[in-house]
Formats: structure tokens, C-alpha cells, sequence
């Protein structure tokens, strides 16, 4: 696997749908990693605007997507600590209020850890029937694909890359894809 000028693994150009998307999806990962690399406390807690988003923030959210989509919905199992101990109805966006108290190696230790779970449930699910695979917590339209799953997970950072880089640019400057 290649990989480009910021340790991104290049998606596989002529890979199966699986791989594919896989592939994606880590090239997605890599990216958010790469645009909140080498911050501080107040880096991740920088906003940009009137907006209270922060890099932080985006990572511990997407630290719950990774654990809601692929422990809960995908496996039916609950998910892990912090996730099974948020009072979600005293704070509905607890996953993007947590960031603010902890520090830069717990809010990049949660992600990174929930990226390894994830990737560890999707190579399952993968093992267990493949991209046909459907979660076993559905939503309202039903159960879902695994290649569903992978391609929300693919936009969730996308859409959120978007604001990383918006973000860092405000914290120091840097920019780039």
C-alpha cells in the first residue's frame, strides 16, 4: 500500500468494492489525523467564527460514530468506556462537549482507540458475510448494509475533514488538501 506526502494510505486505484471502500474510509481517518497532528489543549480547543466546534471535538465525535456505528448498530453489542456511562439526555452533544476536559494525548488516545475497535468489528462483520452483512440494531429505515455502514463512515469524515480544515488553518496557519 502506498502511501502519499502525509503518511495517508492511498486508496487501492483498481481494488474490489471492499477494499475499496475500506480504503477510503482509512485515507478519510489518516486525514483527520494528519490536520490535528501536533496540537495543544488550546489548539484542539480552538473555534473558528461564532461556531463552538473544535478539532478536538471532531475527533471525540467521531470517536462515538466509530463506536455507535460499528459496536451498537453493526454488533448489537453496547459500547465501550466513556460511551456507556454519558448522560445523553442531560447533554445531547456530549460526544462533542467532552473534548474540552481532556488532554491532547486522551482526546488522540480515544479516537485512536475507537478507530482500532471499529476497524476490528468491520474485519468481523467483513469475515462474517462480507459488505452484505446488515447491522443488527437497525434505525428507522431498517437494517443496513455493511457497505452502507463504510460509505456513512466515509462521508462522516469527509463532511468533518471539511471543518479540520477550516480549523487548523485558524489555529496556525496550516493548510493543505
Amino acid at each position: 500500500m502506498s502511501t502519499d506526502e502525509h503518511g495517508r494510505p492511498e486508496p487501492p486505484p483498481r481494488g474490489d468494492e471492499a477494499s475499496t471502500l475500506i480504503g477510503f474510509l482509512e485515507w478519510q481517518r489518516a486525514t483527520l489525523a494528519w490536520k490535528t497532528a501536533g496540537l495543544d489543549h488550546e489548539g484542539l480547543r480552538a473555534t473558528v467564527g461564532p461556531s463552538s466546534m473544535t478539532l478536538g471535538g471532531i475527533l471525540v465525535h467521531l470517536s462515538w460514530v466509530e463506536a455507535q456505528w460499528t459496536t451498537y448498530r453493526l454488533h448489537g453489542r453496547r459500547p465501550v468506556a466513556p460511551w456507556d456511562t454519558v448522560n445523553w439526555a442531560a447533554d445531547p452533544d456530549a460526544d462533542w462537549h467532552l473534548a474540552a476536559d481532556l488532554s491532547p494525548a486522551q482526546v488522540r488516545d480515544r479516537w485512536t482507540a475507537a478507530v482500532e475497535l471499529s476497524r476490528a468489528h468491520v474485519a468481523e462483520a467483513m469475515a462474517g458475510g462480507g459488505l452484505d452483512v446488515t447491522t443488527v440494531v437497525p434505525d428507522e429505515r431498517g437494517p443496513l448494509s455493511l457497505r452502507w455502514l463504510l460509505v456513512h463512515l466515509v462521508e462522516e469524515y469527509a463532511r468533518h475533514n471539511g471543518h479540520a480544515d477550516l480549523l487548523r488553518e485558524a489555529v496556525d496557519g496550516r493548510t493543505g488538501e
